[in-house]
């Protein structure tokens, strides 16, 4: 979460025009665009393929043109993969700079002094980063808390009027006065012995994400403890889940349920809740027919599909949610089964798993509310921001920016980028997304950045954490 008054605190239907689809196309081939060359120079002809011009609805009068450009890099944040000349695409006329080096750097916050506090998950670490004389000047760093068990989630409260810091490890939540010249008051554990490790060989989703409601309730993600096995029944908290608490750490309730690995939460306009979820890897085929080459595909993996599915997920949490996983995945298709004729991402239906939930045995998937919001399958969606009431200027406060890591399993592989995304206002709800930075992926699929987190600056820029890099970017609006 940010401070309760960034939008980390809680308080349509799909387009199918010819309009609609091409905005969509312009946004997602934005965000497959790719920084060019070893060294991240770009020639004339990739330097053109990234000049591009995307509507962003009704929330712009006209377009807006992005443009490749170069990373400033001031004297001392030179080290690898920084030490070549490195090429982003952002709207054109912005800048962007490496504002600061932060090895593993995840999760930010600003802090009520305006430091901004970063994660850094397998450092065990959080660090206060300590603005210079003028925004653009590298900050100060030091080590705020050290020795933890992968920190990520942070989020400000104002308790019986004293300020608290609350931090998510993998394995509890802690809470901290916040003090005078960004001291840190005695540690409470809030949530002892939340869900962590899990069997060796595992995809156990360990890290947590955290946002701060209404009555000073306190919202966590758990992820699952694996790609896609059925979850324990038995297990204490669940997992698989968005979880809530009352400031003492009692009183547990699920908000959300099938839920695989939920490590965006953040709050929209209208105070809903919202979580980014990265869905599961080598879904396989759930129809009976003939699909890659198989006279059979149901329940095989085939790789043109596993390339589109599952869409990662944007979900609007209402009590009791179920997401579906691992029984249920959403379906993307036009022509469900086929991909190449069409996909769209906007209120989708879901499908049967063909392994964990053959013939809807375990879930119907029609009784599952439709996703508001997918994302192209593998995208691997991590921080999410609401831009409203932020310094952050009009068209973008009208929407959520999203960092997307990229992941594995598909080639190509889906590239690292920042997305922006329309808030609907009457729909409530999140429009198509534009690639706002892109450019961390080379065209031959390499990569030399992964966006974790993006959130506003006081000033209005907009700060962006990178594990691979080590690196936190300032991209600074035109008018800034």
């Amino acid at each position: 979460m940010r401070s309760f008054s960034r939008s980390r605190s809680l308080s349509g239907s799909y387009a199918s025009s010819r309009i609609a689809r091409i905005a969509l196309g312009l946004g997602l081939l934005a965000l497959s665009l790719a920084a060019c060359g070893g060294s991240g120079a770009s020639t004339s002809a990739t330097a053109a393929a990234h000049r591009q011009e995307v509507s962003i609805g009704s929330h712009a009068a006209g377009s807006v043109r992005f443009a490749p450009v170069t990373l400033s890099v001031p004297a001392g944040n030179g080290a690898s993969p920084l030490d070549v000349a490195r090429t982003v695409t952002i709207p054109t006329g912005w800048s962007a700079e490496v504002w600061a080096r932060v090895p593993l750097a995840r999760f930010a916050l600003w802090a009520p002094n305006r430091d901004l506090l970063v994660s850094a998950a397998s450092a065990g670490k959080v660090l206060e980063l300590i603005p210079g004389r003028t925004a653009a000047a590298p900050p100060r760093q030091r080590v705020l808390l050290s020795g933890l068990t992968l920190p990520q989630g942070m989020a400000f409260d104002t308790l019986k009027g004293v300020r608290v810091l609350y931090l998510a490890q993998s394995n509890q939540i802690d809470r901290y006065p916040w003090l005078a010249g960004g001291r840190l008051g005695p540690r409470t554990v809030v949530v002892a012995s939340l869900p962590d490790t899990g069997p060796a060989g595992e995809d156990t989703h360990r890290l947590k994400s955290l946002a701060i409601g209404p009555g000073h309730t306190i919202y966590v993600s758990v992820g699952s403890v694996s790609n896609a096995l059925a979850p324990n029944p038995g297990e204490y908290p669940p997992r698989a889940t968005i979880l809530s608490f009352s400031p003492d750490g009692s009183d547990m309730h699920v908000v959300a349920s099938g839920v695989r690995n939920g490590e965006g939460l953040a709050f929209a306009p209208d105070g809903s809740l919202w979580t980014a979820v990265n869905e599961r890897d080598e879904v396989t085929y759930p129809f009976h027919r003939a699909a890659g080459g198989l006279s059979e595909a149901f329940g095989r993996v085939v790789r043109s599909y596993v390339d589109e599915h599952p869409p990662d997920e944007l979900a609007r949490l209402t009590p009791g949610r179920n997401l579906g996983w691992p029984f249920c995945n959403p379906d993307p298709d036009d022509t469900p089964g086929e991909p190449e004729l069409g996909l769209h991402y906007a209120n989708l239906g879901f499908v049967a798993d063909a392994v964990t939930n053959p013939g809807e045995k375990v879930l119907d998937c029609a009784t599952l509310a439709p996703l508001q919001r997918g994302l192209p399958a593998h995208s691997a969606p991590l921080g999410l921001t609401f831009l409203e009431r932020t310094a952050i200027g009009a068209p973008w406060s009208s929407g959520a920016v999203l960092a997307v890591h990229g992941s594995w399993d598909r080639t190509p592989p889906r590239a690292p980028a920042v997305l922006w995304l329309p808030w609907n206002d009457s729909e409530h709800t999140l429009g198509e997304p534009i690639s706002l930075v892109s450019g961390f992926q080379l065209t031959s699929g390499e990569r030399w950045g992964r966006p974790v987190d993006a959130l506003p600056g006081p000033e209005g820029a907009l700060y962006v954490t990178d594990d691979l890099a080590g690196a936190v970017y300032r991209i600074v609006p035109s008018a800034r």
